[in-house]
């Protein structure tokens, strides 16, 4: 936890959006396993096993919108900030 309480200086910069969820975000869907989008093109997945591309519009557009509301639920820049010393804290004891 602690290399996250370092990484959380690089919140501030204007290259990088880093949102944060918040345990108590209410989010209408929440994909299993989690992915990542990588333009409008494709989604990956990281599995145990292997590594999975969707490609397929229509899946695409499903992803994007879990995103979204993924997106709309997680906490930016200083409340980002919070919930990290919150958890960094929690899960070293202090």
């Amino acid at each position: 936890m602690g290399r996250w309480i370092g990484f959380s200086g690089d919140i501030d910069l204007p290259s990088l959006s880093l949102g944060v969820l918040p345990t108590t975000a209410e989010v209408g869907v929440v994909p299993m396993p989690g992915f990542n989008n990588h333009g409008d093109d494709r989604a990956h997945y990281e599995l145990i096993y292997t590594g999975v591309d969707i490609t397929d519009p229509d899946e695409l557009a499903l992803h994007e919108k879990a995103f979204g509301a993924l997106r709309h639920a997680a906490s930016y820049g200083n409340p980002a900030k919070e919930l990290i010393r919150k958890a960094s804290a929690f899960w070293s004891g202090r």
